[in-house]
């Protein structure tokens, strides 16, 4: 009797658990998929097509056509803001990991009442808003106003709290030990941190790499704000070339959205082993 019982409770459970897999599929069909088949067939449609704005496929695919005149469009427009992009987003992501990860182990080493009042500034970073009028007028002051250099800094300094709180939670399953035989070995300073941490700190660099990179990467307001100019564009400023008030380009418009969307996707895909280990190592220990 209890043997049947059991087994009655196990196949509800397996059945459960098989509902549940099949809801799981249908969200993230609905949720993900859907939308990029809207794009991607919205964005191989002719401009006529296009304006139906439905799902249904295209009677002629042109998808690489109209991809080819986006990045072709005036004089070449996408493309420079490509280089401008992928100049903003290396060198921003390069610079909030080597600060971000030195700042982390300065405050997880050294508790003291220094250290305290950083923890306080990092996390008012997290809650108060950046003010946008006031950081122009720094920047034009310092004469990085309209500049790549100002605009990475902006990413830098924006993204520096939750990087810093990442850094600081994965440096604590890191033992101290470490750091005491590396110091009577005679390795200080610098060669502590750069040969001895910073290489055990490659799953939360990874992270932190590709998280800043898609919010870099995909970032439209700041660069509006502090980056503008045609010269200094950006991918997601390019949008504005397609959209209009009389006349919108939707199969172009949703080709470059598609360009756009190439590079953030790729480097999710290679690397999203690296973004989950790197996460979960990270909240072991604060």
């Amino acid at each position: 009797m209890i043997f049947t019982r059991n087994k009655g409770l196990k196949s509800k459970t397996k059945y459960r658990s098989i509902w549940a897999d099949i809801i799981g599929v249908l969200v993230t069909v609905i949720v993900f998929i859907l939308p990029f088949y809207f794009l991607v067939v919205n964005a191989a449609k002719s401009q006529e097509e296009s304006f139906r704005l439905n799902m249904s496929p295209p009677e002629k695919w042109l998808l690489f056509q109209n991809i080819a005149k986006v990045v072709s469009d005036y004089d070449w427009h996408v493309l420079n803001a490509t280089k401008n992009s992928l100049i903003l987003t290396l060198f921003s992501v390069f610079f909030l990991i080597i600060i971000s990860g030195m700042t982390g182990f300065v405050m997880h080493r050294k508790r003291n009442r220094t250290s305290g009042i950083a923890n306080f500034l990092v996390l008012t970073a997290l809650v108060i808003p950046p003010a946008i009028v006031p950081t122009i007028w720094v920047l034009q002051r310092i004469g990085l106003y309209k500049t790549l250099a100002g605009m990475i800094a902006i990413e830098v300094a924006y993204g520096l709290a939750f990087a810093v709180l990442i850094f600081r939670n994965f440096i604590g399953t890191i033992p101290k030990e470490i750091d005491e035989a590396a110091i009577v070995d005679g390795c200080t300073g610098w060669n502590l941190y750069f040969r001895i941490i910073f290489p055990l700190l490659k799953p939360v660099s990874i992270t932190i790499g590709i998280i800043s990179t898609a919010a870099v990467f995909n970032d439209f307001t700041n660069p509006l704000y502090y980056l503008p100019g045609d010269e200094n564009a950006t991918l997601q400023q390019t949008l504005f070339a397609y959209v209009s008030r009389y006349s919108t380009q939707y199969n172009l418009l949703f080709a470059d959205i598609l360009y756009i969307t190439a590079f953030p996707l790729l480097a999710f895909i290679f690397f999203n082993k690296r973004i989950v280990s790197g996460m979960t190592a990270g909240s072991i220990k604060g």
